[in-house]
């Protein structure tokens, strides 16, 4: 997954969506002493994993910064909310707190919809979605978009 899948996955859309593999680790047979251990870490996951999926819903638009492979680091701007224009080469987006942005569409652009990929043109004004790209001043540079399964 790339910078802008990570920075969306942040936003609580699911990186299934995002044609993300999963990432299953081998089981491994604990003894007793560190299977105790193993379910207090379970428990203390559970309990970050939670708070971490009640900001995912809540976050509505914002800056998100990633580890590239190359263990430098990207800043990537994130926005979720409704489109409420589009045009050939942007798309215009609303957040529930007001915030508009346009976005231009690069030429590497990536437009998911139920896990395929789809023209960015075939997105319709009303349509919920996470974008996620670069900002330089006043300018967005959408990279990704995503229209979740659920349309709320």
């Amino acid at each position: 997954m790339g910078a802008e899948g990570q920075a969306l996955a942040a936003l609580g859309l699911d990186p299934e969506e995002l044609d993300a593999d999963p990432r299953a680790a081998a089981p491994v047979e604990p003894t007793p002493s560190a299977a105790d251990k193993r379910k207090e870490r379970v428990e203390e996951w559970r309990k970050r994993r939670a708070a971490r999926v009640l900001l995912r819903k809540n976050t509505l638009h914002g800056d998100v910064v990633v580890q590239t492979k190359d263990g430098g680091t990207k800043t990537v701007s994130v926005q979720r909310g409704e489109v409420t224009a589009l045009t050939d080469d942007k798309v215009t987006v609303k957040s529930t707190d007001g915030f508009t942005r346009t976005w231009t569409f690069t030429d590497d652009l990536r437009v998911i919809e139920r896990r395929r990929s789809i023209a960015a043109t075939d997105i319709k004004v009303g349509t919920r979605l996470g974008v996620a790209g670069t900002v330089d001043g006043e300018q967005a540079q959408a990279r990704l978009i995503v229209v979740p399964l659920e349309q709320k």
